[in-house]
């Protein structure tokens, strides 16, 4: 008698275990997937001047967290520069990317624009809006439909030196070591970008406007760029820092570029809390 209630208790003692076991993997399944962030597929476009090699940095912050990351150049700039002629416009810019996203099968895009980026991604977002799960611009170009970067810029051709279609802007050094920043095709910055689709006006965007030390809240927000997205309900955001802060603290940077992906258009403006030279 004694052998059975040992033999019958040992059984029930067991099967407790195992349960208890399971639930206990099940909780932690649950709270690990409760507690990581998504994981997000990023595309980033760069600046005028610029390459995909601006953005390494961030790029890889991004991907140790577990993120996709592209970072394009666009043709005629960076390690594309052979390609620069006359004959490249925002079109082929466009091209780039929406081919980017069509031959990578890409979807639910989080679509990041820097400065000119913000004309390129426009014109991606109204070609292919059911890609895309949102825009952010960085301190980017906000075009209404039919402006070109030259009119967002409030910049005339005449004030530009142009040498064999290219834009010389007074930032670019040929002595400077490789990767560097080279010259733009003028037609990518006098071409319009069409910006009209219902479905990519109805994208939740982001503007991130960059704030220098010698610029106020209220004189950056007077920005035209700052005003459309105003206008549009999209969320604001500002991060202490010039305009190619992310060079510089890219980690804090990272952590709020994550941040937008969360954004909807509901207004709102979220000020900056970290110092420009801080990381």
């Amino acid at each position: 008698m004694r052998f059975y209630f040992s033999k019958r208790w040992g059984l029930r003692l067991l099967l407790a275990l195992i349960a208890s076991l399971l639930l206990s993997q099940q909780i932690a399944q649950a709270t690990q997937a409760t507690s990581e962030t998504p994981k997000q597929t990023f595309v980033i476009v760069h600046g005028a001047t610029g390459g995909g090699w601006d953005w390494r940095t961030v790029a890889e912050l991004l991907m140790q967290q577990g993120h996709t990351v592209y970072r394009p150049t666009l043709t005629g700039l960076g390690e594309k520069n052979h390609l620069a002629d006359d004959k490249v416009n925002l079109t082929t810019h466009i091209t780039d990317i929406s081919n980017l996203i069509l031959f990578e099968q890409l979807q639910n895009v989080i679509l990041v624009g820097h400065s000119y980026g913000g004309m390129v991604i426009s014109g991606v977002a109204n070609r292919l809006p059911e890609r895309i799960a949102h825009l952010t611009f960085l301190d980017a170009a906000v075009p209404a439909h039919d402006m070109s970067a030259l009119d967002v810029w409030g910049t005339k051709v005449v004030d530009l030196e142009i040498i064999n279609g290219l834009v010389n802007f007074p930032w670019l050094k040929s002595t400077q070591e490789v990767p560097r920043d080279v010259p733009q095709p003028i037609n990518t910055l006098t071409q319009q970008v069409e910006f009209d689709n219902p479905a990519a006006l109805k994208l939740n965007a982001t503007y991130v406007a960059f704030l220098p030390k010698d610029i106020s809240l209220d004189e950056r927000s007077k920005d035209p760029s700052w005003q459309r997205s105003e206008a549009r309900g999209w969320t604001i955001r500002t991060f202490a820092g010039d305009h190619v802060v992310y060079r510089v603290k890219p980690k804090k940077f990272v952590s709020m570029l994550l941040k937008t992906v969360s954004d909807r258009n509901t207004r709102e403006v979220i000020e900056p809390v970290s110092d420009p030279m801080e990381e």
